[in-house]
Formats: structure tokens, sequence, C-alpha cells
């Protein structure tokens, strides 16, 4: 069966959350928030980022298996700025193409809107790397140290992919 990708709808927030919880519990060194954090969050939590931004979602069917959102900066002078977050694929859909077309999904949304469209990856994840270099993400830097999880620091990879 195909995949579907979307914009989440509010009434969607439930299966979000079981998406986010999951990403943040099974690969805690993947983001810059945690599962205990999240977890404690009302639904509503879960809707504002659905209605405050766009979340897009990857389908089989029904079933949400990849999410990946777009935030643009509000700022006179950096709302030319986009942040590409919250990028999860769950196992069942890995290896398949659905990562590409889910960064596709949100640099379509981006383009017109903005003209850069930012990122970070924990430099170890290197599918996660390759994924984004194959879009046209471009390294300019490295934050080190820039999660701390237990004893462990994790440096990031700070991408960038220029649309205009």
């Amino acid at each position: 069966m195909p995949f579907t990708i979307r914009p989440l709808r509010i009434d969607e927030a439930t299966s979000y959350r079981d998406v986010r919880l999951e990403a943040l519990r099974l690969h805690p060194d993947g983001f810059s928030a945690s599962f205990e954090q999240e977890t404690a969050q009302p639904l509503a939590f879960f809707e504002d980022r659905l209605t405050g931004g766009v979340v897009f979602g990857g389908f089989r069917g029904d079933v949400l298996l990849a999410t990946a959102g777009l935030r643009i900066q509000t700022g006179a002078k950096t709302a030319h700025k986009g942040l590409l977050w919250g990028m999860y694929v769950r196992r069942d859909a890995r290896g398949t193409d659905l990562a590409r077309r889910m960064v596709e999904a949100v640099l379509d949304h981006a383009n017109g809107r903005v003209e850069l469209v930012h990122l970070t990856v924990v430099a170890d994840n290197v599918n996660a790397r390759r994924l984004y270099l194959a879009c046209g993400f471009e390294p300019y830097g490295t934050e080190e140290r820039a999660l701390k999880l237990g004893d462990r620091y994790l440096d990031e990879v700070l991408m960038v992919k220029r649309l205009t």
C-alpha cells in the first residue's frame, strides 16, 4: 500500500502524541526534547503543535508512520527562515522512501514561504545525515556538546537548504 503524506489535523493529536512519545522513548539521543517532559504534557500541548505550525504525517492507510514539522520564524528580521524539526519514521516504514518523501513535503511547503530551511542532526546519526545531504541540505557547522543525555554529550551538525 502506498504512503500518503499530508499535514496533520487537530483531531489527529492523539495519534501524533503516540508517535512523538515513541520517538522520544526509543531514540532519546535523537531529539532535544525528552520523553519525561513530553509524556507529562496534556493533549492540548500536542494540539497546539498542530495548530501553531505545520506537522506532516506519513500514513499507510490510516496508520501514522512518520512525522516532520516546519516552524517558520516570526521575527521581522528572521521570518525568511524555517526549521525542519521532529523528523521521525517508525520502524515499520524504515528502508522505504517515506523519510525522503517527508523531507520533500516539508521543503515543498516551505518553498515560497521561506528562503532557508535549517535543521540540526546528532553527529552520530549517519543515516539521517545521509538523507539530509541527499535532499540538498549542506552542513555549515557543528555545535559541540549540544545535548546532554545523562553523563554523555552529543554534538549536533547544523545544516541548511537554500530555497531561493
